[in-house]
């Protein structure tokens, strides 16, 4: 009984091990390139991992948000895939620098041409979005990953507060607060516009120097040239004078 116990034993701890030690799988995510923030604009990367080791990814298919529609979603083009680009109605037009926006991009969808991400390797597909909600702290992107073999992937669970992260949780882009002018982008433009001031000062500076240096170098020479006379003139009339005596 001792012996069959300790067997019993044995087994759930070796069991418990292999879960404990089993790999978190990756999954569908969307990242800023730089930021994210309320109200402005920005390139996102939504990343695919290939979790298998038999098949290759064929086919994204990303979902945009209803609740806070972006009036503009460009993909970047990508050798190997074909991309597609779904708009939508909106029941509620948006204005966007004092025009109107009637429809948005309401799905975005990648398709390999050739092989597609391979078992072992993973790929980031990119996309410009905006302008982003000020009213929103994070925009969930649902996605489904279709593998060479048929199989589908739905990562479209959407995190609950307090919850355990879900098996097959949807890609969430946090969003990071407004600049001052309510512009992401603006800092940029200051940043260039310091530069070309400094870039002005400084050549204003240089030319400055460059005359003082010029001046200096004129008065030197017309010094030495005055003294050479002097001393010229000091020899003659010393001759004079013994020709005199």
């Amino acid at each position: 009984m001792k012996a069959s116990r300790l067997a019993a034993t044995g087994a759930l701890a070796a069991s418990a091990v292999v879960v404990l030690s089993a790999p978190a799988f990756a999954h569908v995510s969307v990242q800023p390139e730089g930021t994210a923030a309320k109200g402005g604009y920005a390139v996102v990367d939504f990343k695919v991992p290939n979790e298998r080791d038999d098949a290759s990814t064929t086919k994204l298919e990303v979902t945009f948000p209803t609740d806070h529609p972006l009036a503009s979603a460009l993909p970047e083009p990508m050798d190997g895939w074909n991309i597609k680009v779904t708009k939508s109605k909106l029941a509620k037009p948006l204005e966007v620098h004092g025009k109107k926006i009637s429809e948005a991009v309401s799905k975005i969808t990648w398709t390999a041409d050739g092989k597609g991400i391979e078992p072992g390797y993973f790929e980031k597909f990119p996309v410009s979005v905006g302008a982003l909600p000020e009213d929103a702290d994070e925009l969930t992107f649902k996605a489904l990953q279709t593998y060479s073999d048929k199989e589908v992937v739905r990562w479209i669970e959407v995190q609950k507060d307090g919850a355990e992260e879900p098996e097959n949780p949807a890609p969430v882009l946090a969003l990071s607060a407004a600049s001052e002018d309510g512009h992401a982008h603006g800092s940029k433009a200051e940043d260039a516009s310091d530069d070309s001031r400094t870039a002005e000062n400084t050549a204003a500076d240089t030319s400055a120097a460059d005359s003082s240096d010029t001046t200096a170098r004129v008065l030197a020479v017309v010094g030495i040239v005055v003294g050479a006379l002097g001393v010229a003139y000091g020899v003659l009339a010393g001759r004079r004078r013994s020709d005199a005596s």
